[in-house]
């Protein structure tokens, strides 16, 4: 269902669309968003308020996660588009890229994209 133009109401809550469109890695999801699931909706709630994720911390390390390495590139999206809009809004963009670091290391034990180490790809 949506709302105003760029938002989608999903049980009750309100996302971006351009977010989801981002964590899913779908330009339409017109006809996707009933089957996004829960945690990339999380995802998308603590990339739009990134002060929202100390309190989400708990959830996302004990939530099921569904399709886990699907969830991993949705980090890797938000980060990669982080630094290539970083000029758009330093701080919007910074806090991004730190929620989806965080929770990278959370629930991965490392970034795949780090700088200077070796990349965690090579053992997929």
């Amino acid at each position: 269902m949506r709302d105003i133009v760029g938002e989608i109401i999903i049980l009750e809550k309100k996302y971006s669309e351009k977010n989801l469109q981002l964590i899913t890695g779908k330009k339409d999801i017109s006809s996707h968003y009933q089957d996004i699931p829960e945690e990339m909706l999380l995802l998308s709630e603590v990339i739009e308020d990134p002060l929202k994720l100390p309190y989400m911390l708990e959830t996302f390390y004990t939530a099921p996660i569904k399709n886990e390495k699907a969830f991993h590139f949705a980090l890797l999206r938000v980060q990669v588009d982080s630094d290539l809009r970083m000029h758009e809004d330093i701080q919007k963009y910074q806090q991004r890229k730190y929620v989806a670091e965080t929770l990278e290391k959370l629930l991965y034990g490392e970034l795949m994209l780090s700088v200077g180490e070796s990349s965690g790809m090579e053992n997929d």
